[in-house]
C-alpha cells in the first residue's frame, strides 16, 4: 500500500485488516446549503477472500433500494461495490449510526419476506436476466445471522 493519500476513501482503507460483515461510516460530504451526505460501507463478504455472485448481488441491490425506502426517506442511493463484496449506502442528513443499522436490519428482514425482485424486467432494468431472489435472500439471511458483528470493522 502506498503512503500517498488517495482521493477515494476506500482506497485508503487497508482491506487486509477489516473483518466482514460490518457497517462502517466511510465518508461525510457537506453541500453548500448545509445538507450532509453520509456514506456507509455495508461489507458483506471478506475482501479478497469471497464475493457475491452477480445475480444475487443484483437482486439484493434492487430489493434494498426499493424496500429501504419503506423505513426512511433519507436514503439517497444504495450501490454495489465493483469488487462485489458489499454496498455503499448514501443517506442525506442522517448521522445516526445505530439508526442506519436498524434500517439495514429491517430492510434485510423485508428481503426475506419478498416474493419477487422489484423492477426485474427489461423496461426497468439494464440486465433483467441477471437476478436471483433466492440468492439475495440467502445473502440477507447470512448477513442477519451475523448481526451482532456489524459494528466490528477490524479483526
Amino acid at each position: 500500500m502506498t503512503d500517498k493519500k488517495m482521493n477515494v476513501e476506500s482506497f485508503n482503507l487497508d482491506h487486509t485488516k477489516v473483518k466482514a460483515p460490518y457497517v462502517r461510516l466511510a465518508d461525510i460530504k457537506e453541500g453548500q446549503n448545509g445538507d450532509r451526505i453520509h456514506k456507509y460501507d455495508l461489507r458483506i463478504c471478506q475482501p479478497n477472500k469471497a464475493h457475491m455472485d452477480m445475480p444475487a448481488l443484483h437482486s439484493l441491490e434492487h430489493l434494498m433500494a426499493e424496500l429501504s425506502r419503506n423505513h426512511t426517506d433519507k436514503v439517497v442511493d444504495i450501490s454495489p461495490m465493483g469488487c462485489q463484496t458489499g454496498f455503499y449506502i448514501a443517506m442525506i442528513n442522517h448521522d445516526d449510526y445505530d439508526g442506519v443499522i436498524t434500517i439495514i436490519e429491517q430492510t434485510l428482514n423485508d428481503v426475506l419476506e419478498a416474493t419477487e425482485v422489484p423492477a426485474c424486467n427489461e423496461m426497468q432494468c439494464g440486465w433483467a436476466a441477471s437476478h436471483s431472489l433466492e440468492g439475495a435472500q440467502e445473502l440477507a439471511r447470512n448477513l442477519l445471522a451475523k448481526r451482532s458483528e456489524w459494528t466490528e470493522v477490524f479483526a
